[in-house]
């Protein structure tokens, strides 16, 4: 989207719902980019409520306050509401494979000298990890590919592969974790189950010692139905984006509440 065009026409848009007594007026907009805070992390956008006042051809606009309103691309929408509908709009936030917001503060219990618990709630600036559900490995190169799929960004820059992996609906995991002598017989591995509009089935990460690159496999029950080989530790977001995303975690989530009516996009 030009955000330089949304703010030439804003004020024509919204003025005539701006109190007189109000010079200024505030806005944000939602088209899929991520959000920035003013330390410069990028930031996962809380669901807000608001009054749908206007619409373009390529906008939505939502008052959420008395001199403040959303601007949300119209591609992303999953509803077009009519103008004067109440809405919930849930903007994309990352997300752990428990389901939780990935910006959730971890939650641990520690104890006082007199054995009494406490709790302490952490949370780091800018961090919103998506751990994989698999135990600490004995095996290095494991190890190694947990950690890259954690932290290394996909490619739109604002998601970790895990991420990634998580919109992609990956559930079911395992995971291959040998002993240095067995690591070309067995070699280390994660696979899990997705379900995406590219692809629906089982995918397999496994290392391969000889090239120390990895290589990505597709099966659809028991056929193996891609294999992508000489995979380098840069290149597996990429890899997986091609293989598996099929882009709708980008989707901004609108509801009507009640009341109102809206059409739905198909």
């Amino acid at each position: 989207m030009d955000h330089a065009a949304i703010r030439a026409q804003l004020r024509a848009l919204v003025s005539v719902h701006v109190p007189r007594n109000v010079r200024r007026f505030k806005f944000r907009i939602f088209d899929g980019k991520p959000q920035t805070s003013a330390l410069g992390f990028h930031v996962d956008p809380e669901p807000f409520e608001g009054k749908v006042v206007a619409r373009t051809s390529d906008i939505i606009v939502i008052q959420t306050g008395r001199a403040d309103f959303a601007v949300v691309d119209r591609g992303l929408a999953t509803t077009e509401p009519d103008e004067g509908a109440r809405v919930l709009v849930k903007p994309y936030a990352r997300r752990r494979f428990d389901g939780l917001r990935a910006d959730t503060p971890e939650v641990h219990t520690q104890f006082m000298s007199d054995g009494r618990p406490y709790t302490v709630k952490k949370m780091i600036l800018g961090s919103a990890p998506a751990k994989l559900p698999i135990p600490e490995p004995r095996c290095p190169e494991l190890r190694d590919l947990i950690r890259q799929l954690e932290e290394l960004p996909a490619p739109d820059g604002f998601r970790r592969i895990t991420h990634l992996l998580v919109d992609a609906g990956a559930r079911d995991f395992t995971w291959v974790d040998p002993l240095p002598a067995d690591i070309i017989r067995t070699p280390p591995a994660i696979g899990f189950t997705v379900s995406t509009a590219k692809f629906e089935g089982r995918v397999t990460i496994l290392y391969d010692r000889a090239g120390d690159v990895y290589a990505v496999e597709l099966h659809r029950g028991d056929e193996r139905v891609e294999r992508v080989d000489e995979v380098y530790f840069d290149t597996l977001g990429t890899t997986l984006e091609c293989l598996i995303d099929d882009g709708r975690w980008q989707s901004i989530q609108v509801e009507v509440l009640a009341g109102t009516r809206k059409r739905t996009r198909h």
